[in-house]
């Protein structure tokens, strides 16, 4: 929703359900029964009562405007975010049907939606001079910053040479030797504060004795692991795009200094995944003006889904900016001038051949690079013995869907959107094929998300 009043779909509305049971919860509270006292306001604030287990209704509040996604506020115990009412709420105002109204907020919803805007006020007044900022001594960070290098360095060496043990030996031996191994020099080199080769570290504990040609799989992850160790171990003689992407990929800490880019950013696909430790979103944005695309990420604890939310369709005015490294598409999401806002923009596509040759070029600046993001034109989704691709509709030539791809609801939605005729589908091209993302109809029609 905008201040024009724009409305959302049902589907960008279940976009930003924590899990499967809520979208499935939220969904059966999407109709006018369990709600009273609904209304929504031109600046972009929705409310409503919902009829719970108990003799008091929930009292829920969304803030559509919010530049940085939807804000929530509910009444009942739910830990997820948003909860089930808020996602039914949403629904409601999605449906169109006079069930939200326009009208005047009540009190306990002025004074939530009033304290966020105060707090917002607030932060974009601190700017760069806040509390945090400069308030680190320099000189103390300089020291911090060289000690943790020359852990890395020590950790980089000390798995060069169990990688060499490991060849010298036979990879057979890595079959026998159980996930323990490496899980123990995974957990070196944490110690040694380079947490990006250790989830390196804890892949290759994963490809042994996962089926024919594992032993090829596991020498090519040795010798990108054996790259990156000397990209460390050389990264004053790299070009300083390569280095700051080895800094980034062995898992030191970076700070986007990138100039910011203003533009109408549209929301291309949002998803999360999540370890036992913490949640990750990835958004994907399109830039309408610089025609770039770029991926900001967000972080929730453990079990609760990160705040930003941007669901896929919406056009968002705001700022980005880069983070050092040669070809990285990683950007943080800075100002935000309007709220996020529904667009029946697409981002152009380029061909099959065109999308493998991208993904090619991008291993030159990022040689660990599992994928990129390319939107694909006039594409069909078709099977391919026991997997699927999208063929070409102009051209001789297919990608093929990656193995989680094809396990995902997506793949029929995708089916079911195309119907055996060209779409235009948005989503990550790598060396285990194109993960589709978002779709849309080869002629007019709203974007279908695929995850």
């Amino acid at each position: 929703m905008t201040q024009q009043g724009v409305r959302w779909t049902a589907d960008q509305v279940l976009a930003l359900a924590p899990d499967t049971a809520s979208r499935t919860a939220g969904s059966k509270l999407g109709a006018a029964g369990p709600w009273s006292e609904a209304g929504s306001s031109g600046e972009g604030t929705v409310w409503g009562l919902c009829k719970g287990s108990g003799s008091k209704p929930y009292q829920t509040v969304v803030d559509v405007a919010d530049g940085s996604g939807p804000a929530y506020k509910c009444s009942c115990p739910s830990r997820k975010f948003p909860c089930k009412h808020a996602l039914g709420l949403l629904l409601l105002w999605a449906g169109g049907d006079g069930a939200v109204p326009r009208g005047e907020a009540p009190e306990w919803a002025k004074e939530w939606i009033a304290g966020r805007r105060t707090r917002a006020e607030g932060a974009r007044s601190a700017g760069p001079s806040g509390p945090t900022a400069g308030s680190a001594d320099p000189e103390a960070a300089r020291r911090r910053a060289e000690r943790r290098a020359e852990r890395v360095t020590a950790g980089a060496a000390e798995l060069e040479q169990r990688l060499a043990d490991l060849l010298r030996g036979g990879l057979a031996s890595a079959e026998q030797s159980g996930y323990g191994l490496w899980e123990e020099t995974a957990a070196r080199m944490v110690d040694a504060q380079a947490q990006g080769l250790a989830a390196r570290v804890r892949e290759l504990g994963a490809i042994p004795g996962t089926g024919p040609g594992w032993p090829v799989r596991l020498l090519e992850e040795c010798a990108l692991l054996h790259l990156l160790d000397q990209g460390w171990l050389r990264r004053e003689r790299l070009p300083e795009g390569l280095a700051a992407t080895v800094r980034s990929r062995v898992g030191l800490p970076t700070q986007a200094d990138g100039p910011p880019v203003r533009d109408r950013w549209l929301v291309l696909a949002q998803y999360d995944t999540a370890d036992a430790r913490l949640t990750t979103r990835r958004i994907w944005l399109y830039g309408t003006d610089s025609q770039r695309t770029a991926l900001v990420l967000s972080y929730g604890a453990a079990g609760r889904a990160p705040e930003l939310a941007l669901p896929v369709g919406l056009a968002l005015d705001a700022e980005l900016s880069a983070y050092p490294g040669a070809g990285q598409p990683r950007a943080a999401l800075g100002e935000r001038f309007a709220a996020p806002a529904p667009t029946a923009m697409r981002p152009p596509g380029v061909t099959t051949s065109g999308a493998a040759a991208r993904y090619g070029d991008a291993l030159r600046d990022d040689p660990w690079l599992d994928a990129v993001p390319v939107t694909l034109d006039r594409v069909i989704p078709a099977p391919d013995g026991d997997s699927w691709q999208l063929a070409d509709a102009d051209e001789d030539a297919a990608l093929p869907l990656t193995p989680a791809a094809r396990s995902r609801p997506g793949l029929w939605r995708l089916v079911a959107l195309s119907g055996g005729a060209p779409v235009r589908v948005f989503g990550e091209c790598g060396h285990q094929g194109f993960t589709p993302l978002a779709a849309w109809p080869d002629g007019p029609g709203e974007v279908v998300p695929l995850c």
